[in-house]
């Protein structure tokens, strides 16, 4: 499993050497080792790094388990420098070569599968559960007191009187808050723990609203979908409806994001549209978040020296005048730049809006 300390590892490494990155679906549904392995070599066919290409055959040969549904492999053989990740889910093949890692399936990973935060919650107590690159973890859940259910008939009602069915049910009505409160606190904590960005809550539709009304305020802004279900369902249950549910609120924030992205472009207020525009606002290291088509990739020039970008077929460098080279995909270098100043990378699964303007765009900061 890839951790925020691997990837980050993996944003920041620079070699003086090239760096081959290879991903490589092996989902044993759709095919077995052999026919994966000849899959890998016809993908590396056209690597001229002799040195790294064999460590890559080399590790599908003898050390992967063939256990997980997509693996990544980033090797600088003169740099002694080699990684591997196994995933549990599926991924785009795709090799690159470049003086750093190829960071762009993970963040499309990371951006689809990472970062869920998933409580169940009735009125006595919750579980919790990081929803994080396909694996399901479930932290031990908290318990309150017990809640007894409040019966009609039996007690005093009349005036005067201590208890009765309005004394009691006061009574429970704050025994289920005191415990809602200890449920959110709970399930903060977990939060933070696991640094969640998204959230999902499962119950009732009466303890959903009273869990989330309970919650602060910026963590209710992370809440993007809820759902039914009983606190005894099964993990299988849980992770079934994290992903149907999680799927539904991330498409659905999506096209909330392509369409505020588009305006504010339009105004010339807080965002940009189209290649040209989105690669001076990386030049400048002005994004906040990075928007992209999954699988886009473009041709462009970058300076030798200070990395600019552009698609212009420039000799020298109009930032620092150095020399110019062609690269293959100015969209990866991009992704890997906003990741390492701390930006988000949104990789969008096909919109048409989004594909009007060049596929490409990114919320940007203004000095």
């Amino acid at each position: 499993m890839l951790a925020d300390r691997e990837l980050r590892e993996l944003v920041q490494y620079v070699s003086p050497d090239p760096v081959l990155s290879v991903y490589l679906n092996t989902d044993p549904t759709q095919g077995n080792k052999d026919a994966y392995r000849l899959r890998l070599r016809n993908l590396l066919k056209g690597v001229n790094l002799p040195a790294d290409v064999a460590a890559v055959e080399d590790f599908f040969q003898r050390s992967y388990d063939w256990s997980g549904k997509g693996v990544a492999v980033f090797s600088s053989a003169p740099q002694s420098f080699f990684r591997t990740y196994t995933l549990p889910l599926t991924m785009p093949d795709l090799v690159h070569v470049s003086d750093r890692p190829s960071v762009r399936v993970l963040a499309d990973l990371l951006d689809s599968y990472g970062g869920y935060g998933v409580v169940l919650v009735d009125k006595q107590g919750a579980r919790v559960f990081s929803f994080h690159l396909g694996i399901l973890q479930e932290q031990e859940g908290v318990v309150g007191e017990a809640v007894k259910r409040v019966k009609h008939g039996g007690a005093s009602t009349k005036p005067g009187s201590r208890g009765g069915i309005a004394g009691m049910t006061r009574k429970v009505d704050e025994l289920v808050e005191r415990n809602m409160k200890d449920s959110v606190e709970f399930a903060v904590d977990f939060f933070e723990q696991m640094h969640v960005r998204r959230i999902l809550i499962g119950g009732t539709d009466d303890n959903i609203a009273q869990f989330r009304s309970l919650l602060p305020k910026a963590w209710q802004s992370l809440v993007v979908g809820s759902f039914g279900m009983n606190m005894a369902a099964s993990s299988a249950e849980v992770y079934e409806k994290t992903m149907q549910i999680g799927q539904e609120a991330e498409r659905q924030r999506e096209n909330r994001l392509i369409e505020e992205m588009i305006t504010q472009a339009a105004k010339q207020s807080e965002a940009v549209a189209g290649l040209d525009a989105t690669l001076d606002a990386v030049n400048a290291d002005r994004v906040k978040t990075l928007v992209l088509m999954q699988g886009y990739q473009q041709p462009a020039y970058q300076c030798t020296h200070c990395h600019y970008l552009t698609v212009r077929p420039l000799a020298t460098c109009p930032a620092c005048t150095s020399k110019m080279r062609e690269i293959k995909d100015a969209v990866d270098y991009a992704v890997g730049r906003v990741m390492r100043l701390g930006g988000d990378v949104e990789v969008i699964h096909g919109h048409p809006r989004l594909e009007e303007i060049g596929k490409i765009g990114a919320f940007v900061r203004y000095a």
